[in-house]
């Protein structure tokens, strides 16, 4: 298995991820540091290590993240009311490839479109539905990139569900859930009112490398 195939393994979630939102990927890095990291690893099956990095916006979404949104939106039959580029996920693989030592990696963009869908009638089985597969959820989650990150006090991180719950988001999709530590869900769910509300911030362009590592 060659290096490459090795890193997009261990970003096949941030892939799916990229299908729900309008991510890319991400090159270089400017600007302030990010609102928060969190570093994870496994090993692969020849014995290499996969190191997971995600680094926490949000940020505004670049130009060209803002144009992938429109035109899926408009795909839908919705309006762009805002983007949100939620965080950065890199991935690393160190290892041997034909005898000789190796190594891979890339980033990807985990962004949400903020079209005008309206809210779903189905909210609370959405919710329940989470809440009961939510440990499930980690144990697989954590088979791929580590274990699920945890507070100081040994409480879980939360499960952010990039397309929210409420205009429709899938509950449990691998690709829809990313682990975020509190200070930062709270700033992700006070924002996501104001990307989904006309007028605001988040439909305005940001840089095309907002963080530094």
């Amino acid at each position: 298995m060659t290096a490459i195939r090795l890193i997009q393994r261990a970003l096949s979630a941030a892939s799916i991820v990229v299908l729900v939102g309008c991510g890319s990927a991400t090159i270089g890095t400017t600007g302030k540091p990010a609102m928060a990291k969190w570093v994870g690893s496994v090993s692969a099956p020849d014995g290499g290590q996969l190191q997971t990095t995600i680094y926490y916006g949000p940020w505004q979404c670049s130009a060209a993240f803002l144009s992938r949104c429109e035109s899926k939106c408009a795909a839908q039959g919705h309006a762009l009311m805002g983007c949100m580029w939620l965080a950065d996920i890199k991935g690393d693989w160190k290892g041997r490839y034909l005898f000789m030592p190796a190594e891979a990696g890339g980033r990807l963009a985990i962004t949400h479109c903020c079209c005008d869908y309206p809210t779903v009638s189905d909210g609370k089985w959405r919710r329940d539905t989470w809440q009961s597969a939510r440990e499930s959820f980690r144990r697989k989650w954590s088979s791929e990139f580590g274990a699920w990150p945890k507070t100081s006090g040994g409480e879980n991180w939360a499960g952010h569900h990039i397309f929210d719950l409420a205009h429709g988001g899938a509950p449990t999709a691998a690709g829809n859930v990313i682990p975020v530590p509190g200070d930062v869900h709270k700033v992700f769910t006070n924002e996501y009112p104001a990307c989904y509300a006309p007028g605001g911030k988040w439909l305005t362009p940001g840089p095309d490398r907002p963080y530094t590592d």
